[in-house]
C-alpha cells in the first residue's frame, strides 16, 4: 500500500467531464450554488460514487455525504472532500479536485481489494464559494455551528430566491442534522490558489494552518447634488472619502507585510447616474493575516482610517462584519500523516500556510484535520484559466490516499 498510486487517467477524465457541466465562456465552469448546474454536477458525482459502493445522506443545509463502509462499525469515519459549486467565472479544479480526488481514493482501494477499518466519507459542502448566496463556506459554517441554520436558510440571491427555497426545490433539504458527528480525522485536497509551490518547483504543500480573514461591507453616505453647478469645496461626496480610505488601508497592509492582505471589491453607488454626486457608496473589504492579534490590530486601524476620512469629507459611514474567520492551526497527527505519505512517495514538499479560507477550517474546530495542496499554473484561481497538470492531479490524490489509509487503519 505504501507504493500504491491512484489512477490519474480516470481522475483526469472525470475532472474534465465535470467541467462540461455549467461550462464557462473561456474554458472554465459556472456552477453556482444551488443552481440547476450545481445539481447536475452533484448528480454526476453521485452516479460515480454509487458505482463505487457509496451510500448517501443530505443534511439540513444540503451538505452531501457519500460513505464507503469500513470493517469496524465502532470506528468513526475518516472524512475527505470539498465542494462542487464554482464562481461565476470559475476554474475546473477549485473544490472539484478535492471531491473527485476523494472519490479516486475510494476507487483505488476498490481496485486493490483493500478495505479500511474506519468508514471513508466524502463530503460535498454546500455553497463554499459564496458567489450566489453570501457568506462563503455556508454549508460547513452551519455544520460547524458558526452560522445558525435558520439564518442561512433566509439568505437571498440577487433575484430574491432564498437558500431554503432552493434546497427544497432541489430536494437537498435533508433530514440529517447539520452538526458534527464523530470523525477520526479529516483531509481536504485542493489546488494552492497561489504561486508559492510553483515558484519553488515543489510538488506538494503540506498545509499546517489557514490565515484568518474578515469580510466587511462598508457604506459611505453623502449628499446627492447636481455634478455641474455644485462647487467642489461644498460637496459631501462619499467618493472623496472612498479614495482616501483605499489609500490608507493599502498602506496599512504594507505596514504588516509580507502576510497581510487587503482587497476592495463590489463597488456600488446610488443613485446610478453619471451626473449626480452619490448619495451612498457601498463596497466590500477583505482583510487577512495568519496571526490573530495582528488581524485584530488591522481591524482597529482600518476603523480609525475610515472614521478619520468620513469626518474630513463630511460624510457618514456604517461598517458591517459579514464574515469573521480567525486563523486556524491544523492537527499535528494529520499533518504528520500527510508528511509521511509524501515522503514515502518521494515527492518534493514543504509545509505552508493557506492564504485562502476553506471548509476544512470549520472541520478543524471539531476534529483532527489537515490539507494537501498541489501547485496551479501561475497561482491562478477564481479564474477560468485556472489549471493544473494530470501529473499534479495524480500526485496530490496519491498523497491523499496514503494519508487516509494511515488514519483509517
Amino acid at each position: 500500500m505504501s507504493a500504491a498510486r491512484v489512477n490519474g487517467d480516470r481522475l483526469w477524465s472525470r475532472l474534465m467531464e465535470m467541467a462540461e457541466i455549467g461550462p464557462g465562456v473561456a474554458g472554465g465552469s459556472n456552477r453556482q450554488a444551488l443552481s440547476d448546474e450545481d445539481k447536475a454536477g452533484r448528480d454526476l458525482f453521485m452516479s460515480w460514487a454509487s458505482n463505487a459502493g457509496c451510500t448517501f445522506e443530505f443534511d439540513e443545509i444540503g451538505n452531501l455525504f457519500a460513505t464507503r463502509p469500513g470493517t469496524n462499525p465502532d470506528m468513526a469515519p475518516v472524512m475527505t472532500g470539498s465542494h462542487l459549486d464554482t464562481q461565476p467565472t470559475g476554474g475546473r479544479f477549485d473544490g472539484v479536485y478535492g471531491v473527485l480526488g476523494g472519490l479516486e481514493v475510494i476507487e483505488t482501494l476498490n481496485d486493490l481489494g483493500v478495505t479500511t477499518e474506519a468508514p471513508l466519507e466524502i463530503v460535498v459542502w454546500t455553497n463554499e464559494e459564496g458567489s450566489r448566496f453570501q457568506p462563503s463556506m455556508m454549508g460547513s459554517a452551519v455544520w460547524g455551528g458558526a452560522l445558525p441554520l435558520e439564518q442561512a436558510l433566509k439568505h437571498e440571491d440577487f433575484d430574491g430566491k432564498t437558500v431554503g427555497e432552493e434546497l427544497s426545490r432541489l430536494g437537498w433539504d435533508g433530514e440529517l442534522a447539520a452538526r458534527p458527528r464523530p470523525y477520526t480525522a479529516a483531509f481536504e485536497l485542493h489546488i494552492e490558489q497561489g504561486p508559492i509551490l510553483e515558484a519553488g518547483q515543489v510538488d506538494i504543500g503540506i498545509v499546517t494552518a489557514v490565515q484568518g480573514f474578515r469580510w466587511y461591507t462598508i457604506e459611505l453616505g453623502g449628499h446627492p447634488a447636481h455634478a455641474g453647478p455644485t462647487p467642489m469645496e461644498v460637496r459631501k461626496d462619499p467618493a472623496r472619502a472612498l479614495g482616501d480610505i483605499l489609500d490608507g488601508v493599502y498602506k496599512l497592509a504594507a505596514e504588516h507585510a509580507p502576510w497581510a492582505r487587503a482587497t476592495f471589491a463590489q463597488f456600488r453607488s446610488e443613485p446610478i447616474s453619471p451626473n449626480t454626486i452619490p448619495e451612498k457608496i457601498t463596497f466590500s473589504l477583505d482583510m487577512r493575516n495568519p496571526d490573530g492579534d495582528t488581524l485584530l490590530a488591522m481591524d482597529a486601524a482600518m476603523r480609525d482610517i475610515v472614521a478619520a476620512q468620513v469626518e474630513r469629507h463630511g460624510v457618514t459611514t456604517a461598517i458591517h462584519v459579514d464574515t469573521d474567520s480567525p486563523p486556524v492551526r491544523f492537527h499535528d497527527d494529520c499533518i504528520a500523516a500527510v508528511e509521511s505519505s509524501v515522503e514515502a512517495l518521494g515527492f518534493s514538499h514543504q509545509r505552508m500556510v493557506s492564504g485562502a479560507g476553506h471548509d476544512a477550517c470549520y472541520v478543524a474546530a471539531h476534529y483532527p484535520t489537515s490539507m494537501i495542496f498541489v501547485p496551479c499554473d501561475e497561482g491562478l484561481s477564481h479564474n477560468e484559466a485556472e489549471n493544473i497538470s494530470i501529473d499534479q492531479a495524480e500526485q496530490g490524490a496519491t498523497v491523499l490516499l496514503g494519508a487516509v489509509r494511515h488514519m483509517a487503519g
